[in-house]
C-alpha cells in the first residue's frame, strides 16, 4: 500500500528524533515520497539538513520561515494538507500531543494537522510516568475521538535511565500500521467496490512492420487518472498503449498497441462502474497494412487511411445505467467550445480539456492544465498531473 503513496513525517522534539531518519529511509525504500515537518524543538536532536537530504524536500519547522524561499510561504501547511495520503508523527512527544488535542497551531507541523485531509498516525514516545499519567491519556483520548489513528509505544529502556512504556516502536512495525490505516482508508473510499476501466498513452496505427502512424502521447495522464482512481478505492483495469512508463504496483494492466485492439479490450471491461478514455487513440489507420517493409524506391508518394472506431462514441451509446464515463479533448483551439460538444456528441458524462498551447501542459509533461467540464459547467484544475488526477475524481464521485 505504500508504493506510490505521499507521506508527511512529522517529528517531535524527543530523543527518538533521531529514528525517524531510519523511518524516513524505510518508507521510502517502500515506494512512498516523504516530505518532513519538524518542531522547532526537534532540530535540537536532528538537524533540518539530515532530513531535507535524505527526503529530497526542503524541511517545514515555522509557519514564518526567516529565509523564506520561492517554495516556502507561510500557507504552505494548506498544500502539503492536500498533497499528503498519510500523516505520520514519529516520534510525537506529549507537548506537541497535547497541542493536538487542543487544536493548537504555533508551528509548521500543528498547522498541518489542522490542515491535512489525510488519515494521521500518531506516534506518542515519552518517558513511561508520562504517558501513564492523566493529561497524556485523556490527550490521546481525545484525538482517538477525532479519527486519529494512534501506534502505543513499546516497553523497554527509557532515555531517562528507567524502564517502561514510552519508546518509539520498531520501524517495520510502524510501517505495518501505515498500510493497514492506507488500506482501511482506501475501502472506505468513494469508488470502494467500484470497477474502474483507464485507457491511457497513444495507439500505433501500422503501415508496415516498421513504419507507423502514432502521436506524442507519454500515457502520464493516462496512469494518474488510474493511480487516483485506486486510491479511491476503486478495483482498476488499465489497457495502454506503448508507453515507457513502470507499471503501477496493485493495478491490472493490458499492453494493446492498435486502435483495434484498444476497442476490443475496452468491450472485454465495458461493464466498468467507470470508464475514463485517457488514451490519445489514432483517428485514422491505413487501409492497407503492408506484411513487408516497404523499401523506399517502391513506395507509393501517398497512403490511403480509413476512419479508426469511435471508441467514446461506442461507449456513450452502450452506456449502462448508472455508469460513468469520462473522456478527454486535446484542442488547439477553441478549447472549451470544442470539448463541450464532443462531451455532448459522445454522451459523456464529463470531458477534461487541455489545450496543446499551454505552457508547460499536454503531451510528455509532468504538468497540465485541465478544466473538468460537465453539463452544467467548468472548473479548471493545474499544476502535476498526479495532483490534476486526484482533483478531478475527488470532485466527480463527492458530487456524483
Amino acid at each position: 500500500m505504500l508504493s506510490g503513496k505521499r507521506i508527511i513525517l512529522g517529528v517531535t522534539g524527543g530523543i527518538a528524533a533521531y529514528k525517524a531518519a531510519f523511518l524516513l529511509r524505510a518508507l521510502q525504500k517502500s515506494g512512498a515520497e516523504v516530505r518532513v515537518a519538524m518542531t522547532p524543538s526537534a532540530t535540537r536532536f536532528v538537524g533540518t539538513e539530515t532530513f531535507s537530504s535524505l527526503s529530497k524536500h526542503e524541511v517545514a519547522v515555522d509557519v514564518f520561515p526567516e529565509n523564506e524561499a520561492a517554495t516556502q510561504s507561510w500557507t504552505q501547511h494548506i498544500s502539503w494538507g492536500e498533497w499528503a495520503d498519510l500523516f505520520v508523527i514519529a516520534p510525537c512527544t506529549a507537548n506537541t500531543l497535547a497541542k493536538i488535542a487542543h487544536g493548537i497551531s504555533n508551528n509548521m507541523l500543528t498547522s498541518t494537522v489542522l490542515a491535512a485531509r489525510c488519515p494521521l498516525l500518531i506516534c506518542p514516545t515519552m518517558d513511561g510516568e508520562m504517558y501513564e499519567s492523566p493529561a497524556v491519556q485523556k490527550n490521546l483520548k481525545t484525538v482517538q475521538e477525532f479519527g486519529y489513528h494512534i501506534l502505543e509505544p513499546e516497553e523497554g529502556y527509557l532515555a531517562s535511565g528507567l524502564e517502561g512504556k514510552g519508546r518509539l516502536p520498531e520501524t517495520d512495525r510502524i510501517l505495518e500500521k501505515c498500510d493497514t490505516i492506507l488500506e482501511q482508508h482506501r475501502l472506505e473510499g468513494p469508488l470502494a467496490g467500484k470497477k474502474v476501466l483507464v485507457t491511457a498513452g497513444p495507439t500505433r496505427e501500422h503501415i508496415d512492420p516498421v513504419r507507423f502512424i502514432s502521436n506524442p502521447s507519454s500515457g502520464k495522464m493516462g496512469f494518474a487518472m488510474a493511480a487516483a482512481a485506486q486510491q479511491l478505492g476503486a478495483e482498476v483495469i488499465l489497457v495502454h498503449g506503448p508507453v515507457s512508463l513502470s507499471k503501477p504496483i496493485g493495478i491490472a494492466t493490458i499492453e494493446i498497441e492498435s486502435t483495434r485492439e484498444l476497442f476490443e479490450q475496452v468491450k472485454n471491461h465495458a461493464d466498468a462502474d467507470v470508464v475514463i478514455m485517457a488514451a490519445a487513440i489514432s483517428d485514422f489507420t491505413p487501409q492497407k497494412t503492408h506484411p513487408q517493409k516497404v523499401k523506399k524506391d517502391q513506395a507509393e508518394s501517398s497512403i490511403r487511411l480509413k476512419k479508426t472506431t469511435d471508441i467514446l462514441a461506442w461507449l456513450g451509446d452502450h452506456k449502462k445505467e448508472g455508469q460513468v464515463l469520462i473522456g478527454f479533448a486535446m484542442e488547439t483551439e477553441n478549447l472549451l467550445e470544442n470539448a463541450q460538444a464532443k462531451r455532448e456528441q459522445k454522451n459523456a458524462d464529463w470531458i477534461i480539456a487541455n489545450s496543446l498551447n499551454e505552457a508547460e501542459a499536454g503531451f510528455g509533461s509532468d504538468k497540465n492544465s485541465v478544466y473538468l467540464i460537465s453539463k452544467k459547467d467548468s472548473l479548471r484544475f493545474e499544476g502535476l498531473k498526479k495532483e490534476i488526477a486526484r482533483k478531478v475524481l475527488s470532485h466527480i464521485f463527492s458530487i456524483t
